[in-house]
Order: C-alpha cells, then structure tokens, then sequence
C-alpha cells in the first residue's frame, strides 16, 4: 500500500491494463496490433505492442491534451535499465531513438517487477 502511495507522488511507472492508458491511446492502435504490456505514472505512460513502443504524454493543467508518439522497434538505437540501489526507491528504463536528442526515461517501483519486464519485452522486440 504504501509503495503505490508513494508510486502515485513520485510518478513511479507500474504496470497496468493498456484501456488504462485513455481513449486517445486505445484509438491510435492498428487493428489486430497487440499491446505486449502498459504502464503508467501519474499522468503519462507508454506501451509495448507487437511492432512499436508508444508513448502517451498528458500535457496542460487538467492534462486533458494528449500526445501519443510511436516508436517503431527499428527506430530504438539503444536503451538502458539502472536498478535502485540500497537508498533508491525506483529503477529507471532510458530509451534512446533516431529521432530524439535525449532518452526518454521512465521510473519504475523498485521491486514490483515492472521494470526487468519492460526490459524484456523491449529486449525481444529490439532483437527482432
């Protein structure tokens, strides 16, 4: 209880069912694509589907603007997972793309296995 707390003030990303992500993600799915895993912080989230990496960004006070960026897999250049040491709280996925000057980076609960989940899913699409 008191990691979610704590997951939901400090935007720690967890795993969640892909509807979760708001209607704009869920319409801009192809049909028959397959979402592999969601997850989400506070206000934003991404997605691992069966071609591409999405990215759903709320912006503004109510965040009711929203952005949803599609990565496909080939377009990933590299990506990182830095798991929380003895005083960290959170692990941390950077995924770079061609496109992007910096990583988009998201943090997860330690522990929750969300995380080395990602990981892995991102890790097997990568490969192809």
């Amino acid at each position: 209880m008191l990691g979610k707390l704590l997951g939901a003030v400090t935007g720690d990303a967890g795993r969640i069912e892909p509807e979760a992500l708001g209607e704009r993600f869920v319409e801009s799915l192809f049909p028959g694509e397959t979402v592999l895993a969601a997850f989400r912080t506070v206000r934003d989230g991404f997605a691992l589907t069966d071609w591409r990496l999405m990215l759903v960004n709320r912006q503004g006070v109510t965040g009711s603007k929203t952005e949803v960026v599609s990565i496909p897999y080939r377009s990933v250049l590299r990506f990182s997972l830095e798991t929380g040491g003895t005083l960290e709280l959170d692990d941390e996925l950077k995924i770079w793309d061609r496109a992007s000057d910096a990583p988009w980076s998201f943090s997860f609960r330690r522990g929750g296995g969300a995380a080395a989940e990602a990981h892995r899913i991102l890790s097997e699409r990568v490969r192809g």
